[in-house]
Parts: C-alpha cells; structure tokens; sequence
C-alpha cells in the first residue's frame, strides 16, 4: 500500500488503480470491492473496539479490514460458496471478535435491535452479476422492480440494527437497458432514506480492473454509448 493510498481520502471522489492485496485479499470474487473502500469507511466513521456489519458478505473483504482496524464485526451472506471463502480468508483472524454466519440481509433475526456501530456493505447490482444459479434468497437473481423491494426490506433492517448518530455506507452502481440509464445508484440511495436515513456524503468512486471492459469498449461504439464508469458509495445516517 503506498503511502498516498495509505492515507483517509479526503474528497467526495475515490480512485484506486491499485486494486489491493494485502493481507489475504484477492480479486478473483467476482465483483467484490477493493479493501481500499471499506478499509476508509471504517477508519472515518467508527473507532476500536466498534462492531461492524457488512450483510452482504462476498468474499469477506469488509471482515479482513475490520479485524486489521481493530473492530468486531459480524458478516451474513445466502451464499454458501462466498461464506466458505470468507471463512477461509479470514482464518488468521480467528482470534479475533469475528463473526460469519448465513443470513439474509431482510432479514436479520440474530442482530438486535440498536446493536451495530458501523453498516459497510457492497449488495449485488440487481441481476448484473448472478452470484449463483437457484438460491432462493439470492438477491442477484431478481428483476430491477423485485430487487427494488427486496432492498426496501434490506434498508429496514439496517436502520433497525443500527444505534442512533451511526453510519450505514453502502456502494452501489447503475446498469443500462435497451441503450438507457437505469439508476439503481440513486434509486437505492432514495430507498434508505425513507425508511429514515439521511444522507451524509456521496462519494463517485471510479471504476478500475473491469475484466469485461474491453468487449465493452467495442460494444459502445458500435451502439453509441458511454461506458459506466462509476459506482456511487452512499454514507447514510441514523438519528
């Protein structure tokens, strides 16, 4: 890690080329976040000893950083295959406060009420991804409209788990459809807020690594489109 990507990112607009690995990140989870991102959310809006949740757990990225930072931290994923290798990258961590269990991000039936100091998560983007083939509560494999609802439930539960003045930050991107912007970025970002957030910050993170970047490129200009670039990382709050 260099030293300028060491340090908290001060602006609303993030870029990582350098993807990260160190500790036991990989890349190779398809479509997990670089630890750089939940690595500056946990150091900015919590302190040692705070218990995190990232629901969504994927390949345990948010798990890894939170126990380098110093913080108790409890991940959920429907996937079997993501919480086997989230388990398994997060081995040598095992002395530390860390939870993995399976769990639906709508609902979390074992996290009280008002028990977490830190949301940071990373949902699927609707069914851009399918992150399996027939799991019943995969939210990956939904339509736009049902994965809309589905993240209504979600919001729910996160202001319900989350104590008041904390924060809940949540990365999002948008997809496209018949050659038009659909906004799942801003229409997630609405959906949290009301169910009572409100809304901290909004960070533009720029997109870097995309293994299908280039047949896009050629798809684009073909058909006249820009390239999505961008994903947006919402900081919410809860008083």
């Amino acid at each position: 890690m260099s030293e300028v990507e060491r340090k908290l990112q001060g602006t609303s607009l993030w870029s990582f080329p350098n993807r990260g690995h160190w500790s036991a990140h990989r890349g190779d989870y398809p479509g997990n976040w670089s630890p750089y991102v939940p690595r500056n959310i946990i150091l900015r809006y919590s302190n040692d000893g705070d218990l995190v949740l990232d629901q969504f757990l994927g390949s345990g990225t948010t798990a890894i950083e939170a126990a380098m930072l110093n913080r108790r931290f409890i991940g959920t994923d429907v996937n079997d295959y993501a919480l086997k290798i989230s388990k398994e990258r997060c081995y040598k961590y095992n002395g530390f406060n860390i939870s993995i269990e399976r769990g639906d991000a709508r609902n979390l039936v074992a996290i009280n009420d008002n028990s977490i100091d830190l949301i940071c998560t990373h949902p699927p983007y609707a069914n851009i991804i399918k992150y399996s083939d027939d799991e019943k509560d995969d939210l990956s494999l939904l339509t736009v409209e049902d994965f809309y609802k589905s993240m209504k439930l979600v919001a729910k539960e996160c202001f319900r788990v989350l104590k008041n003045n904390c924060y809940c930050a949540i990365l999002m991107g948008d997809t496209r459809k018949n050659g038009f912007i659909v906004p799942l970025g801003f229409n997630i970002m609405n959906i949290f807020m009301n169910e009572g957030f409100l809304l901290k910050e909004i960070v533009i993170k720029e997109q870097h690594n995309c293994k299908s970047a280039d047949k896009w490129k050629e798809i684009s200009k073909k058909k006249n489109f820009l390239l999505i670039a961008h994903e947006y990382l919402f900081v919410l709050k809860k008083f």
